[in-house]
């Protein structure tokens, strides 16, 4: 089983930065595929970023540029960078792992990012 615990969010104006962390627990982090969702209010969650566990990375085309997804496998923590802030960035931001091998995916408890003047 796989635990994870989301930090870094909080309010920030339009232009500013935000690093998110999500700390793993469980076997074979390495091996997962992880990825950022974030939920609006009234919204559907939506995907991201994703790295793979290659290290292959894709975003969603809002995020492109602004955004840099990244994993420390010796640490079992998942970064997202998050530069050029818009307001429509506001969101509760999940992290993801899935287990391919295992057709398994677990989620973290969210963090608030609140891009706002």
């Amino acid at each position: 089983q796989v635990q994870l615990v989301e930090s870094g969010g909080g309010l920030v104006q339009p232009g500013g930065s935000l690093r998110l962390s999500c700390a793993a627990s469980g076997s074979r982090f390495s091996m997962n595929t992880m990825g950022w969702y974030r939920q609006a209010p009234g919204k559907e969650r939506e995907l991201v970023a994703r790295i793979t566990s290659g290290g292959s990375t894709s975003y969603a085309d809002s995020v492109k540029g602004r955004f840099t997804i990244s994993r420390d496998n010796a640490k079992n923590t998942l970064y997202l960078q998050m530069n050029s802030l818009k307001p429509e960035d506001t969101a509760v931001y999940y992290c993801n792992a899935d287990q391919v091998w295992l057709g398994r995916s677990y989620w973290g408890q969210g963090t608030q990012v609140t891009v706002s003047s």
